[in-house]
């Protein structure tokens, strides 16, 4: 071959590589464009989507203190619940004393013996 067909064929070579590597660039770039696209068409959904967030954290917010309320309502109750169950508890104990107080002086009744136990009179009839 001659030193002329050697050059014409580099530099073929070379043009060919030239435009492959433009091609490839080219390419890179409308891809990279695409995606830039894509992304900014999720960042508009993703920002439409905000006010539902917002919406959905403040009902959620709502709902937690309605919890909380409710917590604390449930606690006053428990309380409250406890307290009637000393109450009942005293009372109890103070009409079983009468009771075994009533028993011991009650001649009829044995007291001392090992199977007593104090029996509280019948509420009467109004």
């Amino acid at each position: 071959m001659s030193s002329t067909a050697i050059i014409i064929t580099v530099v073929v070579i070379a043009l060919v590589a030239l435009v492959a590597v433009g091609v490839a660039v080219m390419l890179s770039n409308r891809r990279n464009e695409q995606r830039r696209a894509e992304a900014e068409e999720l960042r508009t959904q993703a920002a439409a989507h905000a006010a539902a967030v917002d919406e959905t954290a403040e009902k959620n917010a709502a709902a937690q203190a309605r919890a909380d309320d409710a917590r604390i309502e449930v606690e006053r109750a428990e309380q409250a619940v406890a307290e009637a169950e000393r109450e009942l508890q005293v009372e109890e104990a103070r009409r079983e004393d009468v009771v075994r107080e009533a028993d011991a002086v009650d001649p009829d009744v044995d007291h001392r013996s090992d199977d007593y136990r104090p029996i509280p009179p019948s509420p009467r009839e109004p």
